[in-house]
């Protein structure tokens, strides 16, 4: 189901509203161009949702040991998260704006520790869910649902290249975290919506 508004197409999928640009926009993270740099840019950490302050804490002995020593130094200053300017949720960060739970590897690519940590079968907790959907945000509803929308930054503008130059689009490129976290169900039916919208749009 889709109905057109003044920003675009909205597509509703269940209680899952989601912009037009998941669909249209082109993404693939591209490590050897820009190292993640997602992981120490900006003033503030990565958005966190209230159950993942529990896990963050409870899995700290497990990844922590991934981590740089400023790292530990941030959460014990400031504890395992921070508040924004906005009054959201967000991960600790240390000097500079880097997150406190990334780590550089020696080939000078920023990474991180907690989903090191998972990928060895440490910790249970993957990594940050926003982490995880970027390009994707996600909004809660006064309705109870959830919108899905395509955030726009300057410092991945490689990935919109290789996802341009490969043919992958936002929604593609997060396969893996929208069946994850929304069911499989929810991904084949964005899949049909897509592939419906693009018929329509030849």
């Amino acid at each position: 189901m889709s109905a057109e508004r003044d920003y675009g197409v909205i597509f509703q999928i269940g209680d899952i509203l989601v912009s037009e640009e998941v669909i249209t926009e082109f993404f693939c993270c591209d490590y050897p161009v820009c190292k993640g740099e997602c992981c120490i840019a900006g003033e503030f950490g990565a958005p966190l949702e209230e159950e993942e302050l529990q896990m963050l804490e409870d899995e700290y002995p497990a990844f922590g040991k991934y981590m740089p020593d400023e790292g530990h130094a941030a959460v014990d200053a400031k504890g395992f998260f921070e508040v924004d300017i906005e009054g959201d949720l967000v991960t600790t960060v240390s000097r500079g704006g880097e997150c406190a739970y990334s780590f550089t590897d020696s080939e000078g690519n920023r990474l991180c520790a907690i989903e090191k940590c998972f990928f060895k079968g440490e910790c249970a907790m993957r990594k940050p869910r926003s982490c995880w959907l970027y390009p994707v945000r996600v909004t809660k509803l006064s309705s109870g649902g959830l919108a899905l929308n395509y955030h726009r930054w300057d410092i991945c503008k490689a990935a919109v290249l290789k996802g341009q130059k490969e043919g992958i689009h936002v929604y593609e490129f997060l396969r893996e975290p929208l069946s994850e976290l929304f069911g499989a169900d929810f991904y084949e039916a964005l899949c049909a919506a897509a592939a419906k919208f693009r018929d329509s749009e030849i």
